[in-house]
């Protein structure tokens, strides 16, 4: 039935098509009609609707160009085992499924649509078809302790807030611990599952969640005032294909450096990026609220807050508000 409808659209040449219309040609109720076009919605495709006019098909999902990807890619290892799917419920879960099958450090899961994909906290991400990147990584870091794991957090958001800086003319800056903001809005986030034995590091899977081409309509109402995209802020479309090489090749330098020098250079760049520090903030914890002012990071990446009574409390993680 989407295969005709959108059949239909293509032959219009652009011009309205009226619900009265596409029902007596689909043999369809007019209710029946408006839920294809919502499911073809879901999927990326964009249409006008107006009054007494109907519905005119306006763009088409943009469909990731692998080829293209695989020749630009200038990693040693990063991406260079990548799983592209149109749609998976999260790749979070589909990377733990590769973990087990021994899937090598750098392997890649990248989807066009996430169904279910996660966000902190158990928080859904949305994660509309053609307009993003959302996609998983596989790391497998040596005798790392299990307490560093937040560094490599904030090594994650070092390596996209640079790639974005130099692919797109916007101030993104990192808000602890693992969003990335423009204009006080949220563009992309990190999420990092792990696993460990004797407290050593045994792999991650660091999901990284990107709106890049969406447009304010593609945001459910809960998400417009606090959400945003690349698209949005630059006013043109970003190529995601050029974006994701820069993110990996940024990406597996850090994690390079970071093996070889520690977290210390990483420390300075995220301090450099970041948008939390310096300021009165609030911390929402699984304890409560945490209100005061944010110092700096210390030597694992926690976020050191100086009190009113002016002691320190440090928070391994928490959502963070500015007040």
């Amino acid at each position: 039935m989407t295969d005709r409808l959108l059949e239909l659209f293509e032959q219009s040449n652009g011009a309205f098509l009226s619900g009265e219309e596409l029902s007596e040609r689909l043999q369809i109720s007019r209710t029946a009609v408006w839920k294809q076009i919502e499911r073809l919605r879901q999927q990326g495709y964009r249409f006008e609707a107006a009054p007494r006019k109907g519905y005119r098909l306006l763009a088409k999902p943009d469909i990731f160009d692998l080829p293209a990807f695989i020749g630009k890619l200038q990693t040693e290892r990063f991406g260079k085992h990548v799983k592209y799917y149109d749609e998976v419920d999260s790749t979070q879960t589909v990377a733990l499924s590769l973990v087990a099958e021994g899937a090598p450090e750098g392997t890649l899961v990248l989807a066009e649509r996430q169904t279910a994909g996660r966000g902190r906290m158990g928080r859904q991400w949305h994660s509309p078809k053609g307009k993003g990147l959302w996609m998983s990584m596989i790391l497998r870091p040596k005798h790392i302790p299990l307490s560093f794991t937040p560094q490599l957090t904030l090594l994650v958001s070092v390596a996209l807030c640079r790639a974005i800086r130099a692919i797109v003319p916007v101030e993104a800056g990192i808000k602890w611990p693992n969003d990335l903001l423009i204009g006080g809005r949220k563009a992309a986030g990190i999420l990092l599952e792990s696993s460990a034995e004797n407290e050593t590091l045994q792999h991650i899977i660091a999901g990284v969640g990107i709106g890049v081409n969406l447009e304010p309509d593609d945001y459910p109402p809960e998400l417009r005032n606090v959400a945003t995209s690349l698209f949005i802020e630059a006013g043109y479309r970003i190529d995601r294909v050029e974006l994701l090489c820069r993110f990996l090749l940024e990406w597996e330098q850090l994690y390079a450096l970071y093996h070889e020098q520690g977290f210390a250079p990483i420390k300075l760049l995220w301090e450099a990026l970041s948008v939390s520090l310096h300021k009165p903030i609030r911390c929402q914890t699984a304890q409560g609220l945490v209100d005061g002012y944010a110092e700096g990071i210390d030597e694992l990446g926690a976020l050191a807050i100086r009190l009113q009574d002016g002691t320190i409390r440090k928070m391994y993680s928490g959502d963070v508000e500015f007040r």
